[in-house]
C-alpha cells in the first residue's frame, strides 16, 4: 500500500484552515494546518511535504512570498493558491512564480479534493520522469558501456568530450557495432539529458512516410491527414534527434534537413508557416558517405553539417578484448530474465568466441548467446552449443589470454573488475603514479581515473 500524501495548509483564517485540514484528513491525506505563513516557511523542509496549499492574502507574509520561498527550497513541490480576489493579474503572477493551480473562495469540499488529486498526480508523474531519467542516465553512462579495450576507451574519451558541446556528431561503424548506444551516451551525458532522445531509422521507412515522421504535417496536407501532427523534430524540442542510417535519406528530405540545421526551422508538410525548435542532431551510418557525396547520392553541404565531429566505432573483431566482458554481460542479462544460473563459457568455447570475426558485431554476439542459452545449457556454454550458430571450424588460438578472463566460471563483474584493475595498475606503474599522464594515455577523464582507483582500492602512492 502506498504511503499517505502529506499536505501543508497555510491560511491565517483559522476556521477555514482547520476546515481544509479536516477535509483532507477525512479523505485519507496526512494534513497539517498552520495559521502563520512565516512560521510555516521557516519550518518548511524539502521532502517533508508532497503538496502545499496557501492563501494569497495574509498579513505578515503574502501567499506569493510563501510560494516563492517554497519554490526556492523545493522546486518540485506543487503549490495550490487560494484567494477570494482572483484577478487575472494575480493569477498570472502566481503561475509565473510556479503555482500549480488557483482555487477561488468559497469552494466546495469536492472541488478542493479534485484540485488536490490533480496536483498530486502531476507531482507523481514528475517524480516518475525523474526516476526514469536517473535510470537512463545510469544505463547510458560511460561506466556502463561494456568493454575496456584500448579502442573503446579512445571512443569513450571522444564521447565524453563532445557530449558537453552542442554540436552535430556523425557516428560511423558497421551494422550492429553499437552506434545508437554511443548516441544515447552522448545525449544522456549532455546538458540536454533532461529532455527527450528521439531516434529514427532512415532506411526503414518509405520516402513519403519518412518526411512526415520527421517534420510532421498540417491537417489536410494529404489524403488521410485528418488532424495536424508534430514530427520527431518537434517532439525532440530541447533534446536530441538521432538519425540512424542517415545515408538512406532521400534527396528532398536531405534538403529540408539541411535548412533546419542552418536556420533552426522547418515547415511541416502542407504548412506555409515555419516551425522553430531547438534540437541537437546526431547521426550514424554504416556506409561511406564520402563515396555517396562523390556519386551524387548525398548532399555535400549536408554531409559537412552532420559531420562536424566524427566518431568511428570499431568493429568487434577490431577490439577482441571486449568480447569476454560483453559475452558475460549478455549471459548475466539472460540469467536475470529467465532465472537461470549459467556462469559462462567453457575454455575452448570462449577461445572460439574470441577468435570468431563477428560480421554482425555486438548484435550478432548477443543473439548467439541468447540462442545458446535457449537450448537449456546448465553451468556453462560448451563449444558444441556455440558451433550450432557460428562457424568454429577455423578459429585461431591467438586470443587465449582474453579467453582466460571468463574461464572457470568467473562472473561478469569480477572479470571486468579484474581487467580494469590490471589496466589501471599498468598505467600507474608506467607513469609512476601520475594520474594526469595515465588519464591522457588512456584517453579518459581524470575524474573517471580517480573514481576507479578509489573503487578498486588502488593507491597511486604505491607506484610513485
Amino acid at each position: 500500500m502506498s504511503a499517505k500524501k502529506r499536505i501543508l495548509v497555510i491560511d491565517n483564517e483559522e476556521g477555514l484552515c482547520r476546515m481544509m485540514e479536516q477535509i483532507l484528513l477525512d479523505n485519507g491525506y496526512l494534513a497539517q494546518a498552520c495559521t502563520s505563513p512565516r512560521t510555516a516557511v521557516d519550518e518548511f523542509r524539502p521532502g517533508a511535504w508532497d503538496l502545499v496549499i496557501t492563501d494569497i492574502k495574509m498579513p505578515g507574509m503574502s501567499g506569493l512570498e510563501v510560494l516563492q520561498r517554497i519554490k526556492e527550497l523545493s522546486r518540485d513541490t506543487p503549490v495550490i493558491m487560494i484567494t477570494a480576489y482572483a484577478t487575472v493579474d494575480m493569477s498570472i503572477q502566481a503561475l509565473r512564480k510556479g503555482a500549480y493551480d488557483m482555487l477561488t473562495k468559497p469552494f466546495e469540499p469536492e472541488e478542493l479534493i479534485f484540485r488536490v488529486k490533480n496536483a498530486l498526480q502531476q507531482s507523481d508523474l514528475l517524480e516518475e520522469n525523474r526516476e526514469l531519467r536517473k535510470e537512463l542516465e545510469g544505463k547510458f553512462s560511460f561506466d556502463n558501456i561494456i568493454g575496456a579495450s584500448e579502442q573503446l576507451r579512445s571512443v569513450l574519451g571522444k564521447v565524453e568530450k563532445v557530449a558537453v558541446r552542442d554540436t552535430s556528431v556523425l557516428i560511423t561503424g558497421e551494422s550492429g557495432s553499437g552506434k545508437e548506444l554511443i548516441a544515447q551516451a552522448i545525449h544522456y551525458n549532455s546538458p540536454r539529458h533532461e529532455r527527450r532522445f528521439m531516434a529514427i531509422n532512415c532506411g526503414a521507412l518509405p520516402e513519403t512516410l519518412l518526411e512526415s515522421e520527421l517534420f510532421g504535417y498540417k491537417k489536410g496536407a494529404f489524403t488521410g491527414a485528418k488532424d495536424s501532427r508534430q514530427g520527431l523534430l518537434e517532439a525532440a524540442d530541447g533534446g536530441t534527434l538521432f538519425l540512424d542510417e542517415v545515408g538512406n535519406l532521400p534527396m528532398n528530405v536531405q534538403k529540408t534537413l539541411l535548412r533546419f540545421l542552418q536556420e533552426k526551422e522547418f515547415n511541416r508538410l502542407g504548412d506555409t508557416s515555419p516551425t522553430r525548435v531547438d534540437v541537437r542532431v546526431l547521426s550514424a551510418t554504416n556506409s561511406n558517405l564520402k563515396d555517396a557525396v562523390k556519386n551524387g547520392a548525398f548532399r555535400e553541404d549536408l554531409f559537412y553539417r552532420l559531420n562536424v565531429v566524427n566518431i568511428h566505432l570499431p568493429a568487434l573483431r577490431e577490439r577482441r578484448d571486449d568480447i569476454p566482458p560483453l559475452a558475460a554481460h549478455f549471459i548475466h542479462l539472460q540469467n536475470q530474465k529467465f532465472g537461470t544460473s549459467v556462469k559462462g563459457f567453457e575454455k575452448d568455447a570462449l577461445q572460439a568466441l574470441c577468435s570468431f570475426d563477428w560480421p554482425g558485431n555486438i548484435r550478432q554476439l548477443r543473439n548467439v548467446i541468447e540462442a545458446c542459452m535457449a537450448l537449456g545449457v546448465e553451468d556453462s556454454i560448451c563449444r558444441e552449443s556455440l558451433g550450432q550458430f557460428i562457424d568454429i571450424t577455423d578459429v585461431s588460438h591467438e586470443n587465449l589470454q582474453s579467453a582466460q578472463l571468463l574461464h572457470d566460471g568467473v562472473p561478469f563483474s569480477t572479470a571486468l573488475d579484474r581487467f580494469e584493475t590490471d589496466l589501471l595498475k599498468d598505467l600507474l606503474a608506467k607513469h609512476r603514479g601520475n594520474i594526469e599522464a595515465a588519464a591522457r594515455e588512456a584517453d579518459m577523464n581524470m575524474a573517471t581515473i580517480y573514481r576507479k582507483i578509489k573503487k578498486y582500492g588502488i593507491r597511486k602512492e604505491d607506484f610513485s
